[in-house]
């Protein structure tokens, strides 16, 4: 296929303005600028999942994902540009490929989108339930919701190749904690990890563990990577996709400060956590921090009235 360039992800310096006091300093990774539609951790965690569909001569690649996934609108967009099919189980039984701009951008580039109920959404990783896929689209190579598998992990591993690779601290947001664990095998020892949850509960540490230890398949080297490995479950905003004022205020804050556009969903509740940190003196002066930039500007559309660059 026509493999995406991440030369487009610059490492950006940037001085946020805090009160009145020194600029907090940090660089930040620009995946939101690999590709328009592919943005973000997006084609890190598809572009060894579509090379595996062609090496294994499959029709296409069959994955999941909620009405407004950007996991299924990058997953569209990169298997039309490989020349692949792509069918997309959609949460939510009550939807059509009419129902939002997702959705209906996924349609337009070919995703075949098959409406489930809530419920039988929940057995999507359940072996019976992914037999049962595999005989009704038997061509197909099955990817997990937002690319969590092996493949989503080694690709995610690279970003920090990308960058001086010094860090003390790195900030990114996490769904399913692939593009966690795959920072935690491409840093350096004495790099900690922070991952800011985007969903309620305690789950994502334990879930990128599961990752670790499918890539690297040794328990004592998994627990050394997890000590460096911090989740942060107590800036998720009410949880998945709610936005009350004050995040969608502090958006607006991050922009205006630094230019920087942050989306509702994932990568605002990471800078967050992460300005707050520095302010609470949990960075130290000095000490060197990157943050992530995972896109997904795309699920910010529902708010474009709230969000000042929108």
């Amino acid at each position: 296929m026509e493999v995406i360039r991440t030369s487009n992800s610059i490492l950006e310096k940037v001085r946020l303005p805090i009160g009145k006091g020194e600029p907090f300093s940090f660089e930040v990774k620009r995946d939101d600028l690999i590709h328009s539609v592919i943005s973000g951790n997006k084609w890190r965690k598809l572009k060894y999942n579509i090379l595996q569909v062609e090496h294994r001569k499959n029709q296409g690649v069959l994955t999941f994902g909620g009405p407004y996934s950007n996991h299924l609108i990058a997953t569209a967009k990169a298997t039309n540009i490989a020349g692949l099919k792509s069918i997309g189980i959609v949460r939510g039984d009550e939807l059509n490929n009419e129902s939002n701009a997702t959705l209906r951008h996924c349609a337009e580039l070919g995703m075949q989108l098959v409406f489930i109920s809530r419920s039988e959404y929940r057995s999507k990783d359940e072996p019976a339930y992914l037999k049962n896929l595999h005989s009704q689209y038997p061509n197909f190579f099955i990817v997990p919701e937002g690319g969590r598998n092996y493949y989503g992990v080694i690709g995610c591993q690279e970003i920090l190749t990308e960058t001086n690779n010094d860090y003390d601290h790195v900030y990114l947001a996490g769904g399913t904690g692939t593009t966690g664990a795959g920072l935690l095998l491409g840093s350096k020892p004495n790099t900690k990890i922070h991952v800011v949850s985007a969903l309620k509960g305690d789950f994502l540490r334990n879930e990128t563990k599961q990752l670790l230890y499918l890539v690297l398949n040794d328990s004592e080297m998994v627990e050394l990577y997890m000590d460096r490995l911090l989740v942060h479950n107590d800036s998720h905003f009410g949880g998945y996709a709610k936005v009350p004022l004050e995040l969608t205020d502090y958006i607006n804050s991050v922009y205006h400060r630094s230019a920087l556009k942050l989306d509702p969903i994932y990568t605002s509740k990471a800078f967050y956590k992460m300005e707050e940190d520095y302010n609470s003196g949990l960075i130290l002066n000095g000490e060197k921090v990157i943050f992530i930039h995972t896109g997904g500007l795309q699920g910010a559309e529902p708010w474009s009235s709230k969000i000042d660059f929108l």
